[in-house]
């Protein structure tokens, strides 16, 4: 089963065909998408990559974790689901 990656500290010049390239040292690359803003098409400075396996993803946080990919520096952990943020959201005011 493919395991899901958050990739943040991404230069704003990294590209996603960039971060698969980056992330295929570690394995096999499901998918990989730089995430950008819907009006101007700039980079977030974050994306997400797809291993193929739980065990490739594993490898490529604890190789790729806090080292270089255009000059800044990665984070990369294992991406949590939209359902397993706790909390309340706090970016919904209620309408009346």
């Amino acid at each position: 089963m493919a395991s899901k990656l958050y990739v943040g500290g991404l230069n704003y010049s990294t590209t996603s065909d960039g971060l698969r390239t980056h992330f295929a040292q570690c394995g096999t690359v499901v998918s990989a998408a730089v995430v950008t803003e819907r009006d101007s098409a700039q980079s977030r400075g974050f994306g997400f990559v797809e291993m193929s396996t739980d065990t490739e993803a594993e490898g490529a946080i604890a190789q790729l974790n806090q080292q270089p990919l255009d000059g800044k520096t990665l984070t990369v952990n294992a991406a949590k689901s939209r359902l397993d943020k706790s909390g309340p959201r706090t970016d919904r005011t209620p309408r009346m």
